[in-house]
């Protein structure tokens, strides 16, 4: 697989710093039981990188510690991490808001049967990936059959009340299929709505559109297709100076499977450690949260992804 990494590394992209640390994603490994497309992570069946019991409780003593409000999950699929259960409860027990992003189809997946359930019961947000509401878009992206389950995973998260009670809040994920920009996220929420109501009877609350990562699996797709340039392109020609100051790295830090620490998810998947440093910092190691503040970020130009249009993050677009 072609990699771009080495095309990212030098960048003019603004200098941005660190605000005040609130959210810390845990990427709790690359096991999925899917292989998608778009996957910035190269997550797979194949995979094996798993964190272990050791570096959960590191992560748990971490949100103990700064008292970190917000512990986001994810993978691979985050919920195949065979001590999730253990991780989601200690946290929630700790007063943390869990959010888990779920591919849906994991809830349909052998001995998960009661993940639905477990979810409901930790009241963890649920932050799902559904491409698009059309099966073949989905299909194209994620495999045959993908879409039929991820409906079906809806249809139960609805009936134990996501999407519908308050402290059960179920989010959808979109990404374009391709190299563009997604489109503006309020009307495309308003479609998601419409069909996905009215073919199936399903809700949610609110649908985040994401762009997508040159970097990993769809980086060497872009590479593949010739199209590498012209979206990196595509990603300064609209990029929004507005967007600097709510990018998701000025209040995240993201921990990897083994422990180790970066200013996001994507810096992660290009091995750019934390603190513009050369050398990995892990967990075990991370100064007090309030020492962060200020620091400069490392960027590169897969940063431009985030800051471009109405800006992308873990929580959809920065810009309306």
């Amino acid at each position: 697989m072609q990699d771009t990494r080495p095309l990212l590394l030098e960048t003019d992209f603004p200098l941005i710093s660190r605000g005040e640390l609130q959210t810390l994603q845990v990427n709790l490994g690359y096991v999925c039981n899917l292989s998608c497309v778009h996957c910035h992570v190269n997550a797979g069946p194949s995979r094996t990188e798993s964190m272990q019991l050791e570096t959960i409780d590191q992560v748990l003593a971490l949100l103990a510690r700064d008292g970190i409000d917000l512990l986001d999950l994810t993978g691979g699929a985050p919920e195949l991490n065979p001590h999730f259960r253990y991780l989601v409860r200690e946290a929630r027990a700790l007063g943390v808001r869990v959010i888990d992003r779920c591919n849906l189809t994991v809830l349909c997946e052998p001995g998960q049967e009661d993940l639905a359930e477990f979810l409901a019961s930790q009241q963890v947000e649920i932050t799902a990936s559904l491409p698009c509401y059309l099966e073949d878009n989905v299909q194209e992206q994620r495999g045959k059959g993908v879409y039929s389950q991820s409906i079906e995973a809806i249809r139960r998260l609805n009936a134990l009340g996501y999407g519908h009670v308050p402290t059960l809040r179920l989010n959808l994920v979109y990404n374009p299929v391709g190299a563009v920009l997604p489109p503006p996220q309020a009307g495309l929420q308003a479609d998601y709505r419409r069909e996905l109501g009215q073919r199936f009877g399903i809700c949610f609350n609110e649908l985040f559109t994401i762009t997508n990562m040159p970097i990993s699996r769809f980086g060497a797709v872009l590479l593949a297709q010739g199209q590498y340039l012209g979206y990196m392109q595509l990603l300064r020609d609209n990029f929004s100076e507005a967007n600097l100051d709510t990018l998701m790295c000025r209040s995240l830090l993201s921990i990897d499977w083994q422990g180790y620490v970066f200013d996001c998810d994507f810096n992660q998947m290009l091995d750019l450690p934390v603190l513009a440093s050369d050398s990995r910092l892990h967990i075990t190691r991370l100064p007090p949260k309030a020492a962060l503040a200020g620091k400069l970020i490392r960027t590169g130009e897969h940063c431009y992804g985030c800051a471009a249009g109405q800006g992308s993050s873990c929580g959809g677009a920065l810009d309306g």
